[in-house]
This record gives C-alpha cells, sequence and structure tokens, in this order.
C-alpha cells in the first residue's frame, strides 16, 4: 500500500486506516508535502475514510506540518469521514493548544482510546 520512499507506515484495522509517521522530526518541506499527498491518496480511496493518525515516532513538528494536518482534517471532513489524532507527545499538544488546533481535531492519548471513539 503505502509507496517505496514513503515516510508513513501505513495499516488497516478494520475499516479504519492507521497512519504512523517514520521520520521523529516533520519539518522538512519536500516531507511533508509528500506525506500530505500520501495521505490525501489514502483519503480519496474511500467515502466516508475513517483515519486515525498516531503521532508516536514524533518529536518534532513543523507549522507547515500543521498547515498540512489542517488540509487532511477538511478532506477527510469533505468526504464524510473522521479523523483521530493519537499519542501526541506533550511539548507537540502544547502547540495544538497554543493554536487553538485541539479544539479542530479528536485528540486520543493511546490508539486504543483513538480506535474504540470511531462509529
Amino acid at each position: 500500500m503505502a509507496q517505496a520512499d514513503s515516510r508513513l507506515r501505513v495499516r488497516r484495522q478494520d475499516s479504519i486506516t492507521l497512519v504512523e509517521f517514520i521520520d521523529r522530526n516533520i519539518l522538512d518541506e519536500a516531507n511533508i508535502q509528500s506525506i500530505g499527498e500520501e495521505i490525501s491518496t489514502l483519503i480519496e480511496a474511500e467515502s466516508g475514510p475513517k483515519l486515525l493518525i498516531s503521532f508516536s515516532n514524533v518529536d518534532h513538528l513543523s507549522s507547515a506540518a500543521l498547515g498540512t494536518l489542517i488540509t487532511i482534517r477538511n478532506k477527510v471532513r469533505d468526504r464524510s469521514g473522521q479523523l483521530r489524532l493519537a499519542n501526541i507527545d506533550p511539548q507537540i499538544y502544547e502547540v495544538f493548544v497554543i493554536t487553538r488546533l485541539h479544539k479542530m481535531f479528536s485528540i486520543h492519548e493511546t490508539t486504543d482510546d483513538a480506535l474504540k471513539s470511531f462509529e
């Protein structure tokens, strides 16, 4: 499913697509664009996509990555899907709070919590 040069680990669990980042630092503009395109392809592959993005490996996230997350959220919403974020490092979560993005996303402490939250 994932491309050879993918920056993501993608797997399916029932009707839910789980996405994990390979890189600890999501800062490089080209990588962020590639990640956004790859996740967009996953979203467009089905109607009503259920997407769970895990940040368990991520230590740093750039503002461009946050912008890409907003775009992903909008694409999921436009396809009547559901998006969950999980395993966000406390320092990164602080950025979500400062930017008020924590109100825009459904954020869960663990992947299991996020999986249980899907309808």
